[in-house]
């Protein structure tokens, strides 16, 4: 594929802020990014109205991202692929259909993650007409980078935003550090970025003696990494005194997906989902119902408040996960929430379910603090007599 004279223009889906790392990555290539609007109710309505009716979330609003970066002058729409049991496999040719039906000139491309670095060096070949090795190295290298880095400034976002003394500025802090991360061009300036964003989150002022909750979410897992399709429950969770951690991040996925061994340290989430969910699951169903079935052994492991479990309507392994749950969360005595979200989903019910949630999160942690007291002095004096 030669392009002559002209910079073409990538687009890709939204999922949370994985386009900083897509971004990265295209620029080092010399390829220009087009970055839609970000995933609104428009986007999910134009997705809504060109897809099944029974098909799940992530995919109507992939569809509506595609649609308005084409109307925005994209050259091409560009998603990751998968195979095994998951319909994720199966998106790419459905939506590049819809987009031919629809009149879209496009081009449509596909990276099959799976395939580890040879099919992310044969993705950039195709897009980019180029083989230049060196200069398709660095630009994984650099993508996979910023991926760690902003999981990074996630999880530090999450601390400070469940202890911060005015509501809303460790979010602020963030959206700093990640112009920073996006101005980068290289690893040196990206890790001086990294560095500089973190200070920025650390400068929030908080109540480091607040007594917070701490919650794992799992799930889908663009549901979980999606702002849009969860409807900012972080920042819900945090304004309640929520500190969140996501069991499902990209970071986490690329070491299952693409980072040679020799360079991984430790257990990968997929190690010790195989591991930990045994013997309620023994094996791999699709999607990321193992992961999240381990991870509710995990959060008791680290004796974690509760577990929030997010998931599409419809998405068959996430319901095979639900319905192992109930018995999970009798032998564990965890609090397990679940929530299925689609684009029908309420805002105030879901927030109430949210509160209602946190409420018996802090009321049995009460009562595990009340039993694990020691005893009062007329106890201890009862029991010498």
């Amino acid at each position: 594929m030669k392009h002559v004279n002209k910079k073409i223009k990538v687009a890709f889906p939204h999922m949370g802020t994985i386009y900083v790392a897509w971004e990265m990555a295209l620029k080092t290539m010399g390829i220009e990014p087009y970055i839609p609007p970000y995933t609104s109710k428009k986007t999910l309505s134009l997705g809504t109205k060109n897809s099944p009716e029974a098909i799940c979330l992530p995919y109507k609003l992939i569809l509506g991202n595609f649609i308005e970066a084409i109307e925005g002058g994209a050259d091409y729409v560009s998603m990751i692929t998968s195979p095994g049991i998951c319909r994720l496999g199966e998106y790419g040719k459905n939506i590049e259909q819809v987009l031919k039906e629809l009149g879209y000139k496009a081009n449509y491309i596909e990276l099959s993650l799976y395939d580890g670095f040879r099919g992310m060096i044969d993705y950039l070949v195709r897009l980019s007409g180029s083989k230049n090795y060196f200069k398709m190295f660095n630009a994984i290298y650099l993508g996979i980078r910023t991926v760690f880095a902003v999981d990074e400034l996630q999880s530090f976002l999450s601390y400070h935003r469940a202890r911060e003394t005015n509501k809303g500025d460790s979010e602020k802090a963030f959206n700093k550090a990640i112009k920073l991360i996006r101005q980068a061009k290289n690893a040196k300036e990206l890790s001086k970025a990294l560095k500089q964003g973190l200070s920025l989150i650390s400068n929030v002022e908080i109540d480091k003696e607040k007594d917070v909750l701490h919650v794992d979410l799992t799930g889908e897992i663009y549901i979980v990494n999606d702002e849009f399709s969860n409807q900012n429950m972080e920042r819900e969770l945090g304004a309640m005194g929520v500190q969140v951690r996501r069991s499902l991040t990209i970071s986490s996925f690329l070491k299952d997906a693409i980072i040679p061994k020799i360079f991984k340290k430790g257990e990968t989430h997929l190690e010790r989902a195989y591991r930990l969910a045994k013997p309620y699951l023994m094996r791999d169903i699709g999607g990321d119902a193992l992961e999240c079935i381990s991870d509710v052994m995990y959060a008791k492991e680290r004796n974690i408040d509760g577990l929030i479990h997010v998931s599409p309507f419809t998405c068959m392994p996430e319901i095979m996960s639900q319905n192992i749950f109930p018995k999970m969360r009798e032998d564990v005595n965890l609090p397990i929430l679940t929530l299925i979200m689609d684009e029908q989903t309420g805002k105030a019910g879901y927030v109430t379910r949210l509160e209602a949630f946190v409420d018996l999160m802090k009321r049995k942690k009460m009562k595990s603090q009340i039993k694990n007291k020691p005893n009062n002095t007329e106890n201890k004096t009862a029991q010498k007599v």
